[in-house]
């Protein structure tokens, strides 16, 4: 069966309105929307409104970690009210970012407790990976692995192979090493290290990473959908329409 394909909205952030590229992607044959805060955040119901007049679903979103900790209710009413399944903090800053082991545990704390609120309601909470999870200590050991750990079986992931990449680490393997964690799956694509358009990433396939030797690897995991994603397109229609018709290309 082929995954459902969500596009990560963050994508064309650069070209509003947004609610104008939601029947673009339903034409291109999206499944859903990833959206991003603060897309749906002044009007939770008017964009599902939209999404529902486009013929398109929400099964996750990118939310502040802050908003997890702090606000968790809340949060979890713009998941029911958008029909998503996954609460998605996808970063902390660097001012925020410490290189010990023991803030990393505690990052993993905070998504443990955001996924024990959620999981009251039949949601769940994923971590969104940048690079910097996957630069190791001195010791060996990376920020990826201690939020996992700290955070328990109940907080999932949502895979970002671009950014694995650009860490110097194989997707591949951790693909096999978080198979069960693994919720949904990022497509993102980078162009050869050191290119400057469009930041170096580019539409799925058009890139250096080896998407047809690593799609079978998502049937391993426990994923039930998967999201494009790129940071910067000069073109964002050109990389939705390249990075979907790559995908159902290899059959996702």
């Amino acid at each position: 069966m082929p995954y459902p394909i969500a596009y990560q909205l963050y994508s064309s952030r650069n070209f509003p309105p947004l609610v104008d590229q939601l029947p673009i992607l339903k034409s291109m044959g999206y499944d859903a929307i990833e959206p991003w805060l603060p897309a749906y955040e002044t009007d939770p119901k008017a964009f599902r409104r939209a999404l529902d007049d486009a013929g398109l679903k929400c099964f996750g979103f990118h939310m502040p970690l802050g908003g997890l900790v702090g606000e968790p209710q809340r949060f979890i009413e713009i998941a029911q009210t958008l029909g998503a399944t996954y609460l998605i903090p996808p970063y902390v800053t660097p001012d925020e970012r410490q290189p010990t082991a023991a803030y990393w545990r505690g990052l993993g704390e905070k998504l443990a407790t955001g996924a024990e609120a959620a999981q009251k309601h039949g949601l769940a909470v994923a971590w969104h990976n940048h690079d910097f999870e996957f630069i190791p200590f001195s010791d060996g050991t990376r920020p990826i692995d201690h939020i996992f750990e700290a955070g328990g079986d109940a907080v999932k992931f949502e895979i970002d192979c671009g950014w694995i990449v650009r860490a110097g680490a194989d997707p591949a393997a951790e693909l096999r090493r978080f198979a069960d964690r693994i919720v949904a799956i990022q497509t993102k694509d980078t162009a050869p290290i050191g290119t400057k358009e469009d930041d170096g990433w580019t539409a799925t396939g058009d890139g250096i990473i080896d998407w047809a030797a690593i799609v079978p690897l998502f049937r391993e995991t426990k994923a039930d959908h998967i999201v494009t994603e790129h940071d910067n397109p000069g073109d964002w229609q050109l990389f939705a329409r390249r990075s979907i018709e790559h995908l159902k290309a290899l059959g996702l």
